[in-house]
């Protein structure tokens, strides 16, 4: 309900009494990021801690850290990430912003050559930060040696008011009526900004005081791990997301019914309709999964950590794959289910009391920002291309490629399915899936090497390549399921549960996807048809346990901010109080009656005379 000025001040007022409670009870770095996320409402302090500081831990020198990051920890300065340009995203190469080494003073001159060679996008700009972390192409001796990351002061420390040559403010109002409205998503334009040398982030790469380009002894592989740990959190974020909308949908579904009523009895829980269920039960399915990934992958960032400073590389292009992927997969994935469980909420599921509205609108730019979810797949399907080519070579893949090493058997495997039950043994369900996902990257090698050169090939194969890459990580997203299955979890009849829901996530794969599994001949039709059929079981399985499967991620209601799931099921009362708390309700007799209203109804409306 809030105008876009005072919603953006309710940002600010929130963020400061974080800190300040951050900062009384002591906290460590790990519970103030803890706390900072039950702010729950995006805002500059997420890209100061998520985009600034790593930003200058994983690229500034020993000296710029120990000079900026203290500033940073206290907020004694605000900062953002200042990279997305007004005419290039996810071409970074193609980022026009120039910073120009001049010998004569021993600084850089920060330019904005273009109109579209402004900074567009970077959270916090706006209206909140005192300085960015700007990627310019760097130039010295007239030559131009690519992105690098400049440290910028944009605000004076005073009376926050842009320095000299700074041209900035915010980009308008966005998607939704809260969501990223509360963020400052600010333009950036500079006008010949002078800056000291040292402000350029030179542990990769330095400028001496003559002008010489100097590459360091650190190898550009240390980036990668602030890569995967950005990339790891949007999964885990991806499953919170996902997991709030299900549970709203989920405990919904079993309060309304609908039809069903026999001898005027009670009519029907939308719950039990196998319409509902096959339509919500995969996405539960898909919140658990997406929530098992992520913590493997919390895993695989403190092992590519653990390596790179052990100088072992050997894993780096795969983590890389397998990031960015599962980065594109669970975000796009999620936005379409949070849409979809607004859908299986019906007519109220429109009302933004529902919760779902908002949560769509906040959610949905994960597809975009960290990487353009298309551009990331066909990363990782150049790198799957890479490795089927060294196939032959006796290279062996590694890490969640490593079932492209059993290329000949899995080129020929046939699917040992017979019965129904047949699609719940999780070894059918590995080879089908590892079958599926190296046919399909091997069928895109094989045409690609039929073009004309190699480029042209990705270029024209390149939809073919996308749907290949999904399918390798979705094998991963399985993969990593049924492992944590297969561990010993404890509590009475909880392992069963999860068991159902692994299941219910493959088979719901498998049949999305059929057309992948029977063009490559990994499964027959007839089978296909057994796995939709052993799918339905599922369901039914399922149902029982539906409403504690949600409940067991312990949301409270004031974290869920839905009427319609409630804890306590009292959705009809709720949604009749919320209604009441319009602030067009605030008048029985509406503004503009006696100016609109009144005269139509009187037909005393004054008609111009034409």
């Amino acid at each position: 309900m809030l105008s876009r000025k005072d919603l953006f001040k309710d940002t600010l007022r929130k963020a400061a009494h974080a800190w300040k409670r951050i900062v009384e009870l002591r906290l460590t770095e790990e519970e103030a990021s803890l706390l900072r996320q039950y702010v729950d409402q995006p805002g500059y302090v997420d890209l100061h801690w998520g985009m600034f500081v790593p930003a200058i831990k994983g690229q500034g020198t020993e000296e710029q850290q120990k000079k900026w990051l203290p500033l940073a920890y206290k907020f004694q300065i605000i900062g953002c990430y200042a990279q997305t340009e007004l005419g290039h995203g996810s071409n970074v190469q193609g980022l026009e912003t120039t910073a120009t080494f001049d010998p004569k003073t021993d600084g850089f001159v920060i330019h904005s050559p273009t109109l579209t060679s402004s900074k567009w996008w970077p959270g916090g700009l706006g209206k909140a930060s005192t300085h960015a972390v700007v990627y310019a192409r760097l130039i010295t001796e007239g030559k131009d040696y690519g992105i690098h990351g400049f440290i910028v002061q944009l605000r004076s420390l005073e009376d926050h008011s842009p320095l000299p040559g700074v041209t900035l403010g915010d980009i308008g109002g966005k998607f939704g009526s809260g969501a990223y409205n509360s963020m400052d998503n600010g333009v950036l334009r500079f006008d010949h900004v002078r800056i000291p040398r040292d402000q350029m982030l030179m542990r990769l790469s330095q400028v001496t005081r003559e002008g010489k380009y100097v590459n360091s002894d650190v190898p550009k592989q240390l980036l990668y791990g602030t890569m995967v740990y950005v990339r790891q959190s949007i999964v885990a974020d991806a499953s919170k997301a996902l997991s709030r909308a299900v549970c709203i949908a989920v405990r919904y579904s079993a309060i309304r019914k609908q039809f069903g009523s026999q001898d005027g009895g009670p009519e029907t829980q939308v719950l039990n309709y196998r319409t509902q269920q096959s339509r919500l039960f995969p996405l539960l399915a898909s919140a658990y999964a997406f929530r098992f990934v992520g913590d493997w992958l919390n895993w695989l960032y403190t092992d590519v950590t653990q390596k790179l400073e052990a100088k072992d590389y050997s894993t780096l292009q795969e983590a890389h794959a397998c990031t960015a992927g599962l980065k594109a997969v669970t975000t796009s994935a999620t936005a379409d289910a949070i849409e979809e469980c607004r859908k299986l909420c019906g007519g109220h599921g429109y009302l933004n009391s529902s919760g779902l509205p908002e949560l769509f609108a906040v959610y949905v730019p994960a597809c975009t920002y960290e990487g353009d979810n298309v551009v990331l797949l066909l990363q990782v399907a150049r790198i799957l291309m890479k490795t089927v080519s060294q196939l032959t070579s006796g290279k062996q893949p590694v890490g969640t490629m490593a079932y492209m090493g059993k290329v000949q058997h899995l080129m020929q495997s046939k699917c040992a399915v017979k019965t129904a039950e047949d699609w719940l043994n999780p070894a059918f369900i590995q080879e089908a899936f590892e079958a599926r996902a190296l046919r399909m990257a091997v069928n895109c090698a094989q045409n690609i090497g039929q073009a004309a050169n190699q480029e042209e090939g990705f270029y024209e194969r390149s939809p073919d390549l996308l749907e290949s890459a999904v399918a390798h990580i979705q094998l991963i997203i399985v993969t990593k399921f049924i492992e944590k299955v297969q561990q010993d979890i404890p509590g009475h009849g909880v392992k069963e549960q999860l068991q159902n829901l692994c299941n219910v996530y493959a088979l719901y794969i498998l049949h999305k996807h059929l057309g992948d599994f029977l063009a490559t001949g990994c499964i027959t039709p007839k089978q296909g048809a057994l796995a939709n059929e052993q799918l339905g079981k599922l369901y039914a399985q399922v149902r029982p346990n539906a409403v504690a499967l949600v409940d067991a991620f312990n949301y409270t209601d004031h974290y869920l901010g839905s009427v319609l799931g409630r804890y306590d099921g009292n959705v009809y009362p709720a949604l009749y109080e919320e209604a009441w708390k319009d602030p067009l309700n605030e008048t029985v007799v509406p503004e503009g009656y006696h100016e609109y209203l009144h005269p139509l109804l009187k037909q005393q409306l004054k008609l111009s005379r034409l």
